[in-house]
């Protein structure tokens, strides 16, 4: 007699993921939520939205040490997202992985320069955007595992 397994998507966590978006622009920061939605990826938590619109509210939200993925808007003004990442990987410790938005996809040296994890050029492309999210907390998750 053969049993059949049950089959479900069992989350690695159940502890919803904190991710900072950091944008001067409120259109961004809300084309970032809707691009990846609750979920990046139907086996990963659910994710809270930390949103900051400048540059002292990323260092606060980051230095918590609560926030698990960050993205950053390398268009933001005064503060580009890109130099905001090279600080904080300068300066945190096991800086939590960052994402930054380019300008254009000719920008993705520039996020090499700022030591990001991910780059997903303007306009935003939502599967993109999640596959980029979903590798990188996948990362971070086996790590902490």
């Amino acid at each position: 007699m053969k049993i059949k397994q049950e089959s479900r998507v069992n989350p690695v966590s159940e502890k919803n993921l904190n991710v900072l978006i950091y944008s001067d622009d409120a259109s961004v920061r809300e084309a970032v939520k809707l691009a990846l939605g609750s979920r990046p990826a139907p086996e990963l938590p659910r994710i809270d939205f930390v949103e900051c619109a400048t540059e002292p509210a990323v260092i606060r939200q980051m230095d918590s040490g609560t926030i698990d993925l960050a993205i950053l808007d390398g268009e933001a003004a005064p503060a580009g997202g890109m130099g905001i990442c090279r600080q904080l990987k300068d300066e945190i410790f096991n800086c939590p992985p960052i994402i930054v938005l380019t300008g254009r996809p000719a920008d993705g040296w520039l996020a090499t320069w700022s030591r990001a994890e991910g780059a997903v050029p303007h306009p935003i492309d939502p599967v993109v955007l999640a596959q980029t999210v979903a590798t990188l907390i996948r990362r971070r998750l086996a790590i902490s595992s």
